[in-house]
């Protein structure tokens, strides 16, 4: 097992065990966490454990062109049944995806250690969230970190039926031409109805060595 120390460095994500598993200990500070997404990692650990962080292999991506859409789907885009919106409040987005419940888990992992990180991420213009209303209320969204020609997608909610599917659906569309792909971590049906699947870590790290990724820096 690698610990990490103070000093701002991940070892090579081929050193990671067969579940993903390649570093703990660290910190999470912005500086960190940049480095991270841009090298194929993310951090992913329940409350009082030790920072843990991931480069699974193989990765779970979405692709816009192979997006999957319902007819129901279709049905409520076309009716504008919800609105969306983009940075509305990131940290409302970010609660609401911790606190949500979620088939098979008894809690979760996004702590107010991770809450007040990727909060901080935002403020520097790395992290977005997206937002989906209806009648005032905000429904469901997703959140996640923003590398340019790539969105690494960290957490969604949905507290009506097909809000986060909509929402979800609209972003992609939206976006289809800016991101090669969407970056869902880990493999989920859920996300496997939408489309999504499974590409080799050396593959999803070629994706990463593009000029945009490689300069990617805080914007304040």
């Amino acid at each position: 097992m690698i610990f990490l120390t103070n000093k701002l460095e991940f070892p090579e994500v081929s050193n990671a065990n067969s579940n993903g598993l390649l570093a703990i200990g660290g910190d999470l500070s912005a500086d960190r966490l940049l480095l991270a997404y841009k090298s194929g990692i993310f951090p992913w650990y329940n409350k009082d454990e030790i920072i843990q962080w991931w480069s699974p292999d193989p990765r779970f991506v979405l692709f816009p062109n192979k997006l999957k859409i319902s007819k129901s789907t279709k049905k409520l885009l076309k009716q504008e049944y919800f609105q969306f919106t983009e940075n509305k409040c990131f940290k409302k987005v970010v609660n609401h995806c911790a606190s949500a419940s979620r088939k098979g888990q008894s809690g979760t992992w996004i702590t107010n250690e991770i809450i007040d990180a990727y909060v901080i991420l935002n403020q520097k213009g790395l992290a977005k969230s997206f937002e989906v209303w209806r009648e005032n209320l905000l429904v469901g969204g997703f959140y996640g970190v923003d590398l340019g020609d790539i969105f690494c997608g960290e957490s969604m909610f949905s507290i009506v039926s097909n809000a986060s599917k909509c929402g979800f659906t609209n972003f992609v569309n939206k976006y289809a031409n800016k991101y090669k792909f969407i970056d869902c971590q880990v493999y989920s049906s859920y996300l496997e109805q939408l489309g999504a699947m499974e590409i080799p870590r050396n593959k999803f790290i070629n994706y990463l060595n593009s000029e945009t990724i490689k300069n990617l820096h805080f914007t304040q």
